[in-house]
């Protein structure tokens, strides 16, 4: 090594080495190289083998060092040129966009027309990635040029990977701040929670989750709305093996259509204005945890298919993205509506109905668990008066409970808690009489009497008026039923339906009848 090769070399290490930003030490180097080399821009890349694809991580020019992400795929034949190289190698390449490696990243970098020299960065026989060297217009690079560079190719790996690393850790931080924030907001909402019942009218509910939780299998939470089926989501995340990872919620029936890719999935720096940075989606954040698809019903036709390819593949593409995302996730769902129904009448894509439905737990309402409420009412008594900061919990009066068990909690046990909120509001003692509860117990079953009385009285009056009708067009056809000259004719309907409306309405035909049938008017 010649003197000034010396000089070179450490001089060029330093400007390598002075910042773990690969950007601004690319652009350090460029300044100082360009006294020795006529070159334009020099970048860093990496080659990602499983996808095929080259993503250039930094450049720099005169003017400044940038970091960034852009990907290149390469077609085959690049491909095979990649996995050919195994050892160091300095290539010249007089123009950038013939050759099948370095066209497709010469074509993003607007470099095509350009030559420019290809160095392979090797340490311990570990292929790194490549620095590429654009040259100056009008010039280009000699056989001195090449051994210049060579000289640096270590010094050029271990910033690589240095700064890769760093990149790395600082992506992780980044992540980490994301999802404590993020699981913060969750355990202000999920603290407290427990599940009520679970030796009672939830034992058999509680019994399934016990079988289920410690496996990967998905799980369907069926049942009214308000009856707790996030908190049964949140006792199968805490007695599985994903219990350390994230329990992430996804309400799809609050998520508008047109927000629900981005929201899911997640999307890129400059996917769409306004994306200013990357955003990971709410599967991406259940990664090696849980995901809790509340109100799946709901999920519209393409999230549906989107979905379906996520459980499938294992996989999630962000929007803007050009490369799969893999994720680890357990899911579980939950819906008040009839999925089955609706994949019956192809309102819900049945293949995803199976995928979501491989073990469904149907939550009972309040109403079959009456057994339930005197320990539910106390828990949102002492949950309720901690958050109104009540100097004392009240206790309620004797008879209160009978009320609160005589009422039919068409709200479930959402709607008893609201019950008991607004009894402390109203009642600031040690005693809650649940006074409000006793005239809605007599509102409901007056009104229960009413629609009783109303729905037999509307069905006699028209069962008469369909009997009186029928009854004048068989005596208008003679008694006939079927036939050119039948009833069945004259009223547009099947033969059979109309015999079978007849003997419902006890009206005789046939042989039963002769050959007229008198019409009978009910009045």
């Amino acid at each position: 090594m010649t003197t000034d090769e010396k000089h070179f070399f450490r001089e060029a290490t330093l400007r390598i080495c002075e910042s773990l930003e690969i950007e601004k030490a690319l652009h350090q180097c460029l300044l100082y190289i360009r006294e020795f080399i006529p070159a334009e821009q020099m970048n860093f890349h990496v080659y990602h083998r499983d996808q095929g694809v080259v993503e250039t991580v930094a450049r720099a020019t005169s003017k400044s060092g940038e970091a960034m992400s852009v990907r290149s795929p390469l077609a085959e034949e690049g491909r095979r040129q990649v996995v050919k190289q195994r050892s160091i190698r300095v290539r010249i390449i007089d123009r950038l966009g013939d050759d099948p490696v370095t066209g497709p990243v010469a074509e993003k970098l607007n470099a095509s027309d350009l030559s420019g020299v290809v160095m392979d960065l090797v340490l311990e026989k570990t292929m790194l990635g490549v620095l590429s060297v654009f040259c100056t217009p009008g010039k280009k690079f000699d056989p001195g040029h090449i051994r210049l560079l060579y000289l640096l190719n270590k010094p050029f790996a271990i910033a690589l990977t240095n700064s890769l690393r760093y990149r790395e850790l600082m992506k992780l931080r980044d992540l980490l701040a994301d999802d404590n924030r993020y699981l913060q907001d969750e355990l202000q909402r999920l603290t407290g929670e427990e599940v009520i019942g679970s030796d009672f009218g939830l034992k058999e509910v509680m019994e399934m989750v016990r079988r289920v939780a410690p496996l990967d299998s998905p799980v369907l939470l069926l049942g009214e709305t308000g009856t707790g089926k996030e908190v049964i989501a949140n006792a199968i995340h805490k007695s599985s093996l994903r219990k350390d990872g994230p329990l992430i919620k996804v309400n799809c029936g609050a998520i508008p259509e047109t927000l629900m890719d981005s929201e899911l999935f997640g999307y890129e720096k400059g996917a769409f204005t306004g994306a200013l940075s990357r955003k990971r989606g709410r599967i991406e954040r259940a990664h090696r945890g849980t995901l809790f698809l509340d109100e799946i019903g709901e999920l519209p036709a393409e999230a549906q298919v989107r979905l379906l390819r996520v459980l499938q593949e294992k996989e999630i593409d962000r929007v803007g993205g050009t490369a799969p995302v893999k994720v680890d996730i357990r899911v579980i769902a939950a819906t008040h509506r009839d999925l089955e129904g609706m994949a019956d009448q192809k309102k819900f894509r049945a293949d995803l109905y199976f995928r979501l439905g491989v073990f469904p737990i149907l939550i009972p309402p309040l109403r079959e668990r009456k057994t339930d409420i005197p320990a539910l009412v106390q828990h949102f008594i002492l949950k309720k008066s901690r958050e109104m900061k009540r100097a004392t919990v009240p206790s309620p009066a004797p008879n209160a409970l009978d009320r609160l068990m005589a009422y039919h909690w068409p709200g479930n046990i959402r709607e008893l808690e609201n019950t008991v909120e607004r009894s402390l509001i109203l009642n600031p003692g040690d005693v809650l009489l649940f006074k409000e509860v006793s005239a809605r117990v007599k509102s409901a079953f007056t009104m229960r009497n009413v629609h009783n009385h109303m729905k037999t009285e509307e069905s006699m009056e028209l069962d008469a008026v369909m009997s009186g009708h029928i009854r004048r067009v068989l005596d208008m056809c003679g008694g006939r039923v079927e036939g050119e000259r039948g009833a069945a004719r004259v009223l547009n309907i099947h033969p059979s339906t109309l015999r079978k409306r007849m003997k419902k309405l006890g009206i005789p035909f046939g042989r039963k009848t002769g050959k007229r049938i008198s019409s009978t008017i009910i009045s």
